[in-house]
């Protein structure tokens, strides 16, 4: 019988969680091509061995929690590239059902007595990333909230088919698609959800609304089971865990991006100033603020992943 994964066990039993990092930068590299609207969710139709295999890699590598290949996976999205629903419905449920295949092909010649069986969090990304015109880091959308609501509901719908063991709604720009996916989640009083955000500086998320209000939007709900930041340079993510921190009791959860900025206009990334590979000395710090759940966004990859869990990430 194969082990229940609960993501409190987790806690309970390691004092740090080890997230996967980028996708995208993964599947370059295995010969993917990503110069297109829905990114990495293409591949879910035309190259699906391909993400099980970098998803197997961040298993090997460290990681405990696989995030599906569903960010920009999105019913609007398919429809605007002639996929009809039923195979846009086909394709999200696949970003589930390839983590949990190479968790399984992970499991088989895994050292079953130094690792808990792996986690799958299904990825829901903001309305921004569907738009792929940079207001992912924005949360400049100019729609209503019932608008994003119809936007959001179909894949989480399709991703719960699949029994994933958390929803991970990530790169969240503004509180206000936030506000619109809590309430999604209590449609599904069972499911756990992690809330990430990207953010502008050190003190405020990309709208600029302050991290304090969104402690207090997310911090005591039952169904959260960790709030955090992602997708963010990694120098300002201590001083957004030091905020979050004071005025929540939730476990943190941070995945940073290399340091790299993205050009939205130019479609592509300003390397001068990428981290050092598992973020040189920056994850004690952010243990020490609170951090529970580390990883990488993008342009990591599974070495970051393997530094952070044999040697940067220990607590002083």
């Amino acid at each position: 019988m194969k082990p229940k994964p609960i993501f409190s066990d987790y806690l309970h039993h390691q004092s740090i969680v080890y997230l996967d990092g980028a996708l995208a930068t993964e599947l370059e590299r295995r010969g993917a091509v990503l110069d297109d609207s829905l990114w990495s969710a293409r591949v879910l139709d035309n190259q699906p061995e391909l993400i099980q295999d970098v998803h197997l890699a961040y298993f090997r590598a460290g990681a405990d929690i696989a995030t599906t290949a569903s960010y920009q996976a999105t019913l609007p999205g398919f429809l605007a590239l002639d996929y009809d629903q039923k195979t846009a419905r086909q394709l999200i449920r696949r970003s589930v059902q390839l983590a949990q295949d190479a968790r399984q092909q992970f499991w088989e010649t895994a050292d079953t007595t130094k690792r808990l069986y792996p986690l799958i969090a299904a990825s829901v990304g903001p309305y921004g990333a569907y738009l792929a015109d940079g207001s992912e880091y924005s949360g400049r959308y100019g729609i209503s909230k019932q608008q994003l609501t119809d936007f959001h509901q179909p894949r989480l719908e399709w991703l719960l088919e699949e029994q994933p063991d958390l929803i991970a709604f990530e790169t969240l720009p503004c509180l206000e698609e936030a506000e619109v996916l809590l309430r999604l989640l209590e449609h599904y009083p069972k499911q756990q959800a992690w809330f990430s955000f990207s953010a502008r500086d050190d003190k405020s998320i990309s709208d600029g609304t302050p991290v304090e209000e969104i402690a207090r939007l997310l911090g005591e709900h039952t169904q959260v089971a960790a709030l955090g930041i992602n997708c963010t340079p990694p120098d300002y993510i201590l001083g957004l865990l030091e905020r979050l921190g004071a005025n929540t009791g939730k476990p943190l959860i941070t995945y940073p991006n290399s340091g790299e900025g993205w050009d939205a206009e130019r479609r592509c990334w300003l390397t001068a100033s990428r981290s050092p590979e598992g973020f040189g000395d920056w994850p004690p710090k952010w243990i020490n603020a609170g951090a529970r759940i580390i990883g990488g966004c993008c342009r990591t990859g599974p070495e970051d992943v393997k530094i952070l869990r044999e040697h940067r990430a220990l607590p002083s």
